[in-house]
């Protein structure tokens, strides 16, 4: 819509068929439901908004300019919520020192990458290989954080995912390969 991009009756089904994944997920109303959980639907909303401006960022604005704002979003972002939660901050010790050095290396390569999809490719056709961080926030919830997998999460999650592999076949069949 924003940029010029058709969006047919199936691909706003596949989105609102996502968004039910999401709802059955973050299941308001029930206890499991938390600000925490209003917090995560408007980092959602931030991501989305990141990925418009970025393609509509100038292309004087260089790619790596642009992951470095992305980023420092995130660090201010960050910072705003120690603050709500009213946590001290910690120095960390050397091996949590490096540990937070290659996620930060990881996440600034991760940035730019991403940037430059955004910037180069059509954003439907980038957007649904974005449903990979599910894959790595379930499998890190599970890892570090001694989560348990639910059934509305499966669910949901499956929801989401075929929403996105939809869309991505639909934006292989309107565009045959020649």
């Amino acid at each position: 819509m924003i940029f010029g991009e058709k969006v047919g009756r199936r691909r706003w089904a596949a989105i609102f068929f996502g968004l039910a994944g999401v709802i059955i997920i973050i299941q308001p109303g029930t206890d499991g439901f938390s600000v925490l959980s209003i917090l995560a639907i408007i980092g959602m909303i931030g991501f989305a908004g990141r990925d418009l401006a970025s393609r509509a960022a100038p292309a004087t604005l260089s790619t790596s300019l642009l992951g470095l704002y992305g980023f420092l979003s995130v660090v201010v972002a960050g910072g705003l919520f120690s603050i709500w939660e009213a946590a001290p901050f910690v120095r960390p010790t050397p091996q949590v020192s490096f540990y937070m050095l290659w996620a930060v290396l990881a996440g600034v390569a991760a940035y730019f990458c991403l940037m430059r999809a955004m910037r180069t490719g059509e954003v439907s056709a980038v957007t649904p290989f974005r449903y990979t961080r599910l894959l790595f926030g379930v499998t890190f919830g599970l890892v570090f954080f001694d989560e348990k997998l639910s059934s509305s999460i499966l669910i949901g999650s499956g929801l989401i995912v075929l929403s996105g592999l939809f869309i991505l076949w639909r934006g292989k069949v309107a565009k045959p390969v020649s």
